[in-house]
């Protein structure tokens, strides 16, 4: 029921404003709070990001790209070509990919598992 939803919610919003009010007052909090000000100052005075901050405290992980490299001793698989007869109007269409209009169409009205039954492997 909808009134049972909102009893929880404004149980859940008391106690996380009790939470709030508790680290509100923790000491160790406001220092980490005042620290973060004061840096934020310092930086837009020397015109400085957080990533300029990061490159001169750690410049040897900032360098590093977490992008995949790829392996060039394996080249990318070429797709083999399916080709797709409609029983029902005796169209054909040829494709690499799932991602041809037709086949689409295909599938919206007669269903990806049906449609896929017409497929035959052609390389």
């Amino acid at each position: 029921m909808l009134i049972h939803e909102y009893r929880a919610t404004e149980d859940a919003i008391r106690e996380l404003q009790e939470r709030l009010k508790s680290l509100s007052q923790n000491d160790k909090l406001k220092k980490e709070m005042e620290f973060e000000e004061k840096l934020r100052q310092l930086m837009g005075e020397h015109q400085k990001s957080l990533r300029d901050i990061i490159a001169l405290l750690d410049p040897a992980t900032y360098g590093k790209r977490t992008v995949a490299a790829k392996d060039p001793a394996r080249p990318r698989r070429t797709r083999k070509v399916k080709r797709y007869k409609n029983p029902h109007n005796g169209e054909v269409v040829d494709t690499k990919g799932g991602n041809h209009r037709t086949l689409k169409d295909w599938k919206a009205q007669w269903g990806s598992d049906e449609v896929e039954t017409w497929a035959t492997l052609l390389s």
